[in-house]
């Protein structure tokens, strides 16, 4: 990300969240969000979303499954494609309009997760930014896609 003060807009009290006006965003802005999953946070992910597939929280049945083990759901690791935009880049106020997935490969705990968006394409009069998006554990893409978001401009930052 640039690393230009004058760039950045306050959009929050957490001084972690950081990002762009519309204004400020420009091609090939990269933004990246880490992450290690863990069995804790496949428990809490089958909670809130109520997918309680045995492929995610039973290992005896796992096992015997193609992926010979637990994995975590696609959608929380594609959630972390959210915690790229919603505090990195765009960051604070942009809106999710539409997100595309291809769920590569998968993830198991213990994995770390990058998550990395990149601005692809800019549309100033309807202030959307298109980004490449994708995570990887190493060298291996697990998941991919495209991300359009809405960006609060500087004369209205905070407002859509």
């Amino acid at each position: 990300m640039s690393r230009d003060p004058a760039a950045r807009r306050r959009m929050s009290k957490n001084k972690e969240l950081q990002g762009y006006c519309f204004e400020d965003i420009s091609l090939g802005m990269t933004a990246l969000y880490t992450r290690t999953i863990t069995d804790a946070d496949i428990v809490l992910f089958a909670g809130i979303s109520g997918d309680h597939n045995p492929l995610h929280l039973d290992d005896e049945f796992a096992r015997d499954s193609m992926f010979k083990g637990r994995v975590a759901h696609g959608l929380l690791t594609a959630s972390l494609i959210s915690a790229v935009l919603g505090t990195k880049l765009p960051g604070p106020g942009a809106v999710y309009i539409s997100q595309s997935l291809n769920f590569r490969a998968p993830v198991r705990i213990g994995d770390t997760v990058e998550a990395r968006a990149t601005v692809r394409e800019i549309v100033p009069e309807k202030r959307r930014v298109t980004l490449d998006t994708v995570c990887t554990v190493g060298e291996t893409v697990v998941v991919d896609g495209n991300a359009v978001v809405m960006v609060p401009s500087r004369a209205g930052a905070g407002s859509i």
